[in-house]
């Protein structure tokens, strides 16, 4: 055996290891890596979004699915390379699909079926947040699924206590923690790239807006907790 992949079945025996895992459009791909980035072994799992009552989803059935396939694919791959069962790893990380719409009310229960990126449904609500703004809102950002459905009158949105995204709901399924990456929150609502955080002026326009409606939540309070690169997001 030569002496680089005994340093790499080390690291994985000692948990010297980062796991990344992706959950993308038509496949989740997961990633197993040393302290040096080197690539030590990959995972992976194919899926498909499919058109429910006009809306293009994935069920929360199949978010799990997915995760554990996807998994356990990693796992074979180090079982296949190194003869070794992994076991543990030093950190992990997620990335999913930066927009669309997932909202869920104060038990944590999903209030409609999560609306995706290819969901174009919201050009009523981007063409009063993008002047309101004063950039170009996306119809498949989070805030303007969010003021569709205001706008639309849809029954759910007095009770939603939480939105996110994908990868927002992973992570908080895993650590109990309500927090997204900048890249992530940057395809909910506009970003403020020096203060590293939502943008305040747009909230508080946000909210200005949407007053009248009533509701007992304000913008700020339904979103994550924005973090960046090398910030601690939890623990399992």
């Amino acid at each position: 055996m030569s002496l680089e992949k005994s340093a790499q079945i080390a690291a994985i025996e000692q948990g010297e290891t980062s796991i990344g895992i992706e959950l993308g459009s038509t496949r989740l791909k997961a990633v197993l890596v040393d302290k040096e980035q080197h690539t030590l072994a990959l995972g992976g799992y194919g899926w498909e979004n499919h058109l429910e009552d006009h809306i293009w989803t994935y069920s929360l059935e199949e978010v799990y699915q997915g995760l554990q396939k996807c998994y356990q694919d990693l796992k074979k791959n180090v079982k296949d390379t190194y003869g070794i069962i992994l076991k543990k790893t030093g950190s992990m990380g997620f990335s999913a699909m930066m927009h669309g719409y997932m909202v869920f009310d104060r038990k944590g229960e999903i209030l409609v079926p999560f609306r995706t990126w290819r969901n174009n449904l919201t050009e009523e609500a981007t063409k009063v947040l993008t002047p309101l703004f004063g950039q170009h809102i996306p119809q498949r950002w989070s805030i303007a699924h969010l003021y569709q459905a205001i706008l639309n009158g849809e029954k759910h949105v007095p009770d939603i206590d939480y939105m996110t995204t994908l990868s927002g709901y992973v992570h908080w399924k895993l650590t109990g923690e309500r927090v997204l990456g900048i890249g992530d929150a940057s395809g909910m609502f506009p970003v403020d790239s020096e203060k590293k955080d939502f943008q305040e002026k747009m909230l508080d326009q946000f909210d200005d807006l949407t007053e009248k409606y009533g509701f007992s939540w304000k913008i700020r309070e339904i979103l994550p907790k924005v973090l960046c690169a090398g910030e601690e997001a939890g623990v399992l």
